[in-house]
């Protein structure tokens, strides 16, 4: 692997948004189980919803409990991978010349994917919680679509960046 430069960045104004909106979204998953008010939810709830947004499994409300808990996971491992922005995988040659542009792009998609991964489980969650309340059927057809978009048109975007800042 070839040594690439080791930069430290400085963080712009939407860097420190989705930072700090990110660390809310994450309590708000939490609050959003002591809010659905969980010791009253039945012991077996929907936890699986097919590509419809219907209801297709279920299990025990413990399930409930994995969501905050993978989201807070992968949210602090991505915290800290992202202070190491020369050892991400890039599309393009790192160099001396473009690695400020290279490790903006990725840190900021870093912290974007970090936020959307709560959001996203901040609505499973929830469309968990109403389906076992019986305030909802189902997840609805247009969440999937929504989610997907969330992830992917970002990382699109990224990819056109990082060969265009080359």
């Amino acid at each position: 692997m070839e040594e690439r430069p080791k930069i430290k960045l400085e963080w712009t104004f939407l860097d420190r948004i989705l930072e700090i909106t990110g660390w809310f979204a994450l309590v708000g998953l939490w609050i959003l189980l002591k809010v659905a008010d969980y010791p009253d939810l039945p012991d077996t709830i929907p936890t699986h919803f097919n590509t419809f947004g219907q209801v297709d499994g279920y299990g025990g409300k413990i399930t409930l409990l994995i969501l905050p808990v993978i989201a807070t996971v992968l949210f602090f491992g991505m915290t800290i991978l992202n202070m190491f922005p020369a050892i991400f995988n890039y599309p393009v040659k790192i160099t001396q010349e473009n690695a400020l542009k290279q490790y903006t792009n990725a840190t900021r998609l870093i912290r974007y994917l970090k936020l959307v991964i709560v959001v996203v489980f901040g609505i499973i969650g929830f469309s968990m919680i109403q389906n076992a309340q019986g305030k909802a059927e189902g997840m609805g057809i247009r969440v999937l679509p929504l989610m997907l978009g969330l992830i992917f048109i970002p990382l699109i975007i990224y990819i056109s960046w990082s060969f265009k800042n080359k």
